[in-house]
């Protein structure tokens, strides 16, 4: 049995798009700490953080600042790179994601 993948190679130290979604409403005003993330306060009162990140060290770099704010991540998204960014609710979500809200 072969071990190879038909995907395309992912080189994780590129570029890349991320939505990064929080529980509660952070102020626009946190996008020079979240390394220029644009931050849109959603209606439901989630915070959704989008933008470039440089490299997976950078990506971590980002979790771990939601960590120390000590809100609730629900959900980190690497959007397609031939996609427009703009805004999805949670029921519009079909690419894969890490769902850490407990709900399906």
């Amino acid at each position: 049995m072969s071990n190879k993948h038909n995907n395309p190679p992912h080189d994780a130290d590129q570029p890349r798009v991320y939505q990064i979604r929080i529980r509660g409403h952070l102020s626009p005003q946190w996008a020079d700490w979240f390394e220029g993330l644009t931050i849109t306060m959603e209606e439901n009162g989630d915070t959704l953080m989008t933008g470039t990140v440089v490299d997976q060290a950078a990506l971590h770099g980002l979790l771990k600042k939601v960590r120390d704010l000590g809100t609730p991540l629900l959900s980190v998204i690497m959007l397609n790179p031939t996609s427009k960014i703009r805004q999805r609710s949670n029921k519009e979500f079909d690419r894969p994601s890490l769902n850490l809200s407990g709900k399906i």
